[in-house]
């Protein structure tokens, strides 16, 4: 509109800037600091591989587009109208969720994996279903970071299961449970990455590459168990199908312009 201004929802705008670097800055140092917490981490027979976290760098990369564009007047509809006050939920409670887990508290962990993975689940679906893409800036800075952020959240949510359950795999071998309960932790999560292809006509590419990224991870660092071994190359592989997928129906959409996924785009029309 003619008359925006970047003022308008200037209170939540400096909010979101605040809770960014003080919030979501705890774990990018969690990521690149000297400790490297992600390599410290109870080792379980779902661990995957420490790049695999890497992913969390370019998710906040991807946000601090975000905390930019949302004072431009449709990055501001999309993100102060439509995200809201969630995105301010989502850093502190990711910001406790990796705190806690640093910390070896794993039980509790789990407990805020699944309440991040809550909130994210909750933006991805505000995005998607009532904001869709109009341009590259919203493609990159708001569709591409919550569908990468919604993907990894989900493998967090069974990863930190597995570490607030599961046997430690440096003082147990894997049991016969173990390996059934490995065994569908990898299904779902590659089952996961099939229903983000098969969302829309297009496929959710984001999704589905986070889910495949982190199953080839998974698969690099098990090999202390040939089941766990080759049933996690197994899953990345038929995960990556699903990229595949996605792919092929984002470049036979026939949508000019378009880099990833929008769960329902609405045809293309004279107004917004």
């Amino acid at each position: 509109m003619a008359n925006d201004s970047w003022k308008d929802g200037i209170f939540l705008k400096i909010i979101n800037v605040v809770v960014y670097f003080f919030f979501l800055g705890s774990n990018i140092y969690s990521v690149a600091g000297p400790e490297d917490v992600y390599r410290s981490g109870k080792e379980t027979y779902f661990t995957p591989a420490p790049y695999a976290f890497a992913i969390w760098s370019l998710i906040h990369l991807l946000l601090l587009g975000a905390i930019v564009y949302q004072f431009f007047p449709h990055g501001k509809r999309v993100i102060i109208d439509g995200i809201s006050w969630r995105f301010p939920l989502l850093a502190v409670l990711n910001a406790i969720y990796v705190s806690v887990w640093a910390r070896g508290h794993y039980v509790v962990a789990f407990i805020f994996a699944l309440l991040v993975s809550s909130c994210v689940t909750h933006i991805y679906y505000v995005v998607k279903r009532y904001h869709a893409s109009e341009s590259l800036n919203d493609e990159l800075w708001v569709h591409l970071p919550f569908s990468l952020y919604h993907g990894w959240t989900t493998v967090l949510v069974v990863l930190t299961a597995f570490e607030a359950f599961g046997v430690n795999a440096v003082t147990h071998k894997a049991g016969v449970w173990t390996k059934v309960f490995v065994f569908l932790g990898l299904f779902f999560l590659e089952a996961t990455a099939a229903t983000y292809a098969f969302s829309s006509t297009e496929g959710d590419l984001a999704g589905s590459i986070a889910i495949a990224w982190s199953l080839f991870a998974i698969f690099a660092h098990q090999r202390s168990s040939e089941f766990i071994h080759w049933s996690a190359l197994v899953f990345a592989v038929l995960s990556l199908l699903w990229v595949v997928k996605s792919l092929y129906g984002l470049i036979t959409s026939g949508r000019s312009g378009s880099v990833l996924h929008d769960e329902e785009r609405a045809p293309l029309v004279g107004n917004n």
